[in-house]
């Protein structure tokens, strides 16, 4: 994980101290006492790939908001500041900061938040996996990609609670995009101008988690060498979103719910109760009222975040979608890859559709990353699709006989396999009743009769 480091102070004191605790850290830092020459360092590609950034706020000549602007987005920026006031903290993660530092920092705290950057860096440039920021279909939701009718569901609802105060409950499995839903939310909302602060709540150790969400005083533990604000601090008149809320703990859930009702809370160590203004969003990919039934999560925060449930669909129940994300994709990762692919061959597109997608869009997205880079040419094959995917091996060509009729016939069985499983899940879900099946598949009664013939399917009551 250790990568290139980018640290600017004008106190050549600090960035001794820094630059010999990222050295014992294994890192390499690439250290600078002008903030001028640390933007030039920025803009000169013979520097290297640097991984994160080190900055503090205020500086002679151009301040780490100057830098912070001249940096890609995907590139992670820690401001350092003795001026630990939460507006400034909220100014610089509104415009894009990883995280803030107050002045003296403890050491130990700053090494931690540098490697989750440098992680965090590394995991969007080599396995990206955040959620889709461009919009192909939907123009008034501009960063979610979606026609169906599920997502234009999504959508109404977000338009109609998006201007509210209540608090928001989003499910759906891993990868269908519920943090972007809850930035759009966001967006649409009359908070827009204000930060938007979100934690994973299953990313924070228990220990931390309470420190994080509401802020520490000074001396209050050990390490704890000046007051730090919380993310619901942050958030003031803003969206906190509470990523996997289901992995809090029993006991900071009783905290949480305290915070929801009163509208205010302490700090860790602190005495003085402070007024927050927050609209809290939160999302889960476990069923919550299975969780309240075995005791693993608390009945009355359940109703409090279940005022507005957003359920999203995962991929396979949206599949009038794949067309749109692959196109979406394609366009992606041409520009990030060079590449020049302008074509879906039909048995790849088959293959692509007819895939169940168990992780989601985040797996189509990491698939089709794969796909275009190994390709060859301007058109992507079903030979280009991961075998774990297609079905497509020597075994499968081998089934065929010993002398395979071709790439077409071995789609068209692995189609069939898809089909065949498909409809069966569909039979048993409405108890052999083939029109409720046939509306689950989106067929009509016919369609579906004749569909069940042709693959020899004879279960179902007429």
């Amino acid at each position: 994980m250790p990568g290139r480091v980018l640290v600017v102070d004008d106190e050549r004191n600090i960035t001794t101290v820094i630059q010999a605790m990222l050295e014992r850290a294994g890192f390499d830092p690439f250290v600078f006492n002008d903030s001028s020459e640390a933007i030039e360092a920025l803009e000169t590609p013979e520097n290297g790939e640097i991984e994160a950034i080190i900055t503090d706020l205020y500086m002679p000549g151009p301040s780490g908001m100057d830098i912070l602007r001249h940096c890609h987005p995907e590139l992670p920026v820690v401001i350092t500041t003795a001026y630990g006031t939460v507006e400034a903290a909220v100014s610089a993660l509104k415009q894009g900061a990883f995280d803030f530092i107050t002045k003296p920092f403890d050491q130990t705290e700053l090494l931690n938040v540098v490697k989750k950057a440098v992680a965090t860096y590394q995991e969007r440039i080599k396995e990206p996996n955040s959620p889709i920021r461009e919009q192909v279909s939907a123009p008034a939701i501009s960063s979610i990609i979606g026609s169906s009718a599920q997502m234009q569901e999504v959508f109404k609802i977000i338009h109609k609670i998006a201007a509210s105060p209540s608090t928001v409950l989003i499910s759906g499995e891993s990868g269908t995009g519920k943090e972007l839903v809850a930035f759009e939310i966001h967006r649409n909302s009359d908070r827009v101008d204000k930060a938007f602060i979100k934690i994973n709540c299953a990313a924070i150790p228990s220990t931390l988690i309470e420190s994080e969400l509401f802020g520490y005083e000074k001396g209050a533990f050990t390490g704890a060498v000046s007051t730090k604000p919380g993310r619901f601090e942050l958030a003031h008149t803003g969206t906190l979103f509470l990523d996997e809320v289901a992995e809090m703990p029993l006991e900071m859930q009783v905290k949480l719910l305290r915070v929801l009702q009163e509208q205010e809370l302490e700090r860790v160590g602190g005495v003085t109760s402070i007024k927050i203004d927050v609209r809290i969003i939160t999302a889960t990919n476990k069923n919550l009222e299975q969780e309240v039934k075995a005791g693993r999560f608390r009945e009355d925060l359940y109703y409090r975040l279940n005022v507005v449930p957003i359920a999203l669909p995962p991929l396979r129940d949206r599949k009038d979608d794949i067309d749109l994300l692959i196109t979406f994709f394609i366009a992606q990762f041409n520009e990030k890859l060079k590449k020049s692919l302008t074509v879906v061959s039909p048995e790849a597109m088959s293959i692509l559709r007819n895939y169940s997608w168990p992780g989601n869009i985040r797996q189509l997205e990491n698939a089709l990353e794969r796909m275009i880079l190994m390709a060859d040419g301007n058109e992507l094959r079903a030979r280009d699709i991961p075998e774990e995917i297609s079905g497509i091996s020597m075994v499968a060509a081998a089934a065929l006989g010993p002398e395979p009729s071709g790439l077409k016939e071995i789609v068209k069985k692995q189609t069939q396999t898809l089909e065949r499983d498909l409809i069966e899940h569909a039979l048993e879900e409405t108890a052999g009743n083939v029109t409720r099946a046939a509306e689950k598949l989106g067929l009509s009664r016919k369609g579906l009769q004749l569909k069940m013939k042709e693959l020899g399917i004879k279960r179902g009551e007429e």
